[in-house]
């Protein structure tokens, strides 16, 4: 039986902390902001961690409800999540196709960028964490030349703050909007996530000592700054 939300959003906080995959202190992000944590899903790196990883996301998806007709894992890092996604689910008696791809297409054998089962009906892409949407954007258009719907998007961690756009003169800025919004209401995709950073929020504040009264102080002031 999946757990409720936040229990099972907690439990996951912990595993990866347990697992040195969320990390505290000050970490430069892919848009220039100096975060008060690191998520890292490549330190999943043992088959037991990421078998137990694959266990969250098929409860976080059990409980959303969503339904969906095959699995597509993105390059790179959603080749093995969804995988193990698909294993997980299988074991758990539902058992669904599932295709990646390539960052560059193949010339030889069977050619082309997909592996896998052919892409077809609502499919459900499985990722770690979203940034700019841009991956997912690619991941559609892959899915929709192959006749398929982009139909709903299953993440670890939802860091909850804003995105970031490039202007036409190079400049980088802030929106007000974060990437998960912008997957649900503009590319119209449900997106399930494990946990939110509201969920490491409740978490820390449950949490006794003076090293995590800091980190709860820095992660409120960088929700403040940074969230949605």
């Amino acid at each position: 039986m999946a757990l409720a939300n936040d229990a099972l959003a907690h439990d996951f906080i912990q595993f990866s902390l347990d697992c040195g995959v969320l990390k505290f202190g000050q970490f430069k992000t892919k848009a220039g902001r100096l975060s008060p944590y690191f998520f890292n899903a490549g330190l999943f790196d043992q088959g037991a961690s990421l078998g137990r990883l694959a266990g969250f996301y098929a409860d976080a998806l059990l409980t959303s409800g969503i339904e969906f007709d095959m699995i597509f894992g993105p390059a790179y890092k959603g080749i093995p999540l969804g995988a193990a996604v698909a294993i997980e689910l299988a074991r758990r008696g539902k058992n669904m196709p599932f295709t990646y791809n390539r960052k560059e297409a193949k010339d030889h054998g069977e050619g082309g960028s997909l592996v896998g089962a052919p892409l077809k009906g609502r499919v459900l892409i499985v990722d770690d964490v979203m940034s700019a949407g841009t991956a997912v954007r690619e991941s559609i258009a892959l899915i929709e030349s192959a006749g398929a719907q982009a139909h709903a998007v299953v993440i670890a961690l939802d860091r909850q703050e804003k995105a970031t756009e490039k202007q036409a003169d190079g400049q980088v800025i802030d929106v007000p909007y974060s990437a998960v919004q912008y997957v649900r209401n503009t590319l119209g995709l449900s997106v399930c996530a494990i946990a939110r950073l509201d969920d490491l929020l409740s978490y820390l504040g449950q949490r006794q000592g003076a090293d995590m009264e800091q980190h709860l102080e820095q992660m409120r002031d960088y929700r403040h700054r940074y969230g949605v």
